[in-house]
């Protein structure tokens, strides 16, 4: 029997290309949620918002990535991922820009809606194109790097948001904002000629044209054997929206939705408040340095994830990184009073420990589901998981001036160990699977006996 040409495939500077293109929009989604954190202070002075008003600016991005994942994932499982790579990007530039001109807090929200709608749109479209390019060897690794780029578009806010406060003075957030466009267009001009993904084609009977882009983009003549393999990997049939919420795919539904939910409430409420929650632990003087030293953590904490995702597997990976990030939040939620290198180092341990569900934020949607729904069912999970996100960043200044420090961190510790139980009970392995048999919820059980924990 032929070997699949993709999963089998060498890896090689194509993938790489690959991999730096879909990195694009991670690396804009980190600047455009990080930014507004930046410049929430300003913004509430300028424009004369009240704390509803406040929480709506910070909420409003979180919004639109519920409508951008839930609508746009199963545009691009019905059109094609390639189309939908550039144009998404486009509005982004667009509403990034027009945060020049906001007068009023109402134009600021609309446009981090439309801002979120964008950058919605692109988990499903870049994380389905690149995954169903690349090896099942290097799978795991390559999708986790797209997670690294998220955090480094989370750094480069921060440094450039402070860089122009610090210069440009106190109308320097609607540049700040604005600055997304930049990255945004390079990376836009940059995906003009990616491939179309070589799955799509031939799940939706174009045969030959996936034959063509096999060649032109590995190097390699497609056998009629090696496609036919292919096509019987990606044999369609007849999936829909509602697919993803029927028979098994309902269970791996739910799974990808509330690990993702439970892990990023915590983690968007950080980053969008993180001045403002290192303030309130009374070290407002060291808020820029402790904001890029977490940041950086989070960065750093996704290496030893990558490193570790072929190795000792996903479910392995999930459960213990579930398990020690609930640790700091709830030290912080113990002892809201602690020394200021106390707060920094708890921060710091959980921005660590975070690294494997951040990275397999992106690998186990693409893996559970097949390429008929794989767009939409990355969209679902998105889109799930930012209602959670949006509702604890609306409420989090709500939180700490009515709850108080301790309990808001305590709640996030709850978040997060509510978290740990959904992986234990329904964490899958599928180290060392091509696309397709991770896909079937037929082909073995989701847990696999050898790496099952609990």
């Amino acid at each position: 029997m032929a070997q699949s040409v993709i999963d089998e495939a060498p890896y090689g500077s194509f993938h790489r290309k690959m991999v730096l293109l879909s990195a694009g929009g991670p690396f804009v989604d980190g600047y455009v949620l990080t930014n507004i954190g930046v410049v929430s202070a300003l913004i509430q002075q300028q424009l004369r918002l009240d704390e509803t008003e406040l929480g709506l600016v910070g909420a409003a991005a979180l919004v639109g990535l519920f409508v951008g994942g839930l609508a746009f994932g199963r545009v691009t499982d019905i059109i094609g991922r390639k189309l939908m790579y550039t144009v998404d990007l486009a509005a982004l530039a667009i509403g990034s820009a027009l945060c020049l001109f906001v007068q009023e807090g109402w134009q600021l929200i609309v446009l981090r809606l439309v801002l979120g709608i964008a950058i919605g749109a692109d988990y499903p479209i870049a994380t389905a194109i690149l995954s169903e390019w690349l090896p099942r060897k290097e799978r795991g690794r390559a999708m986790g790097q797209l997670m690294a780029w998220w955090f480094t578009g989370a750094c480069a806010a921060t440094v450039v948001g402070y860089g122009m406060v610090e210069l440009l003075g106190d109308d320097s957030w609607r540049w700040v904002l604005a600055s997304a466009a930049v990255p945004t267009v390079v990376i836009m001009i940059a995906r003009r000629h990616a491939p179309e993904s070589p799955r799509w084609l031939v799940a939706n009977g174009e045969r030959d044209k996936a034959r063509e882009v096999i060649s032109t983009s590995l190097g390699h003549e497609c056998t009629d054997a090696e496609l036919d393999a292919l096509i019987s990997d990606e044999s369609p049939s007849g999936m829909t929206f509602w697919s993803a919420f029927k028979s098994g795919y309902l269970k791996r539904t739910l799974f990808v939705s509330l690990f993702w939910t439970f892990q990023i409430i915590p983690l968007f409420a950080l980053y969008t408040y993180g001045p403002t929650i290192l303030a309130a632990f009374k070290i407002s003087e060291q808020s820029l340095l402790g904001q890029v030293l977490i940041s950086v953590v989070f960065l750093v904490g996704l290496f030893p994830a990558i490193w570790l995702i072929d190795r000792i597997g996903r479910r392995r990976l999930i459960i213990y990184s579930f398990a020690l990030m609930t640790v700091p939040l709830a030290v912080l939620g113990v002892v809201p009073d602690a020394a200021p290198w106390v707060v920094v180092v708890a921060f710091c341990a959980y921005a660590l420990f975070s690294g494997g569900p951040n990275i397999l934020e992106w690998a186990y949607p693409t893996e559970l589901f097949p390429t008929e729904i794989r767009g939409t069912a990355v969209g679902i999970a998105t889109s799930a998981s930012r209602i959670g996100a949006a509702i604890g960043t609306y409420l989090l200044p709500y939180s700490l001036t009515h709850l108080g420090l301790g309990t808001t961190m305590m709640l996030g510790a709850v978040i997060t160990a509510a978290g740990l139980l959904v992986c234990i009970a329904w964490a899958p392995e599928t180290k060392g699977r091509t696309l397709g048999e991770a896909a079937r919820v037929d082909a073995r059980p989701m847990a696999d006996p050898q790496t099952a924990i609990g």
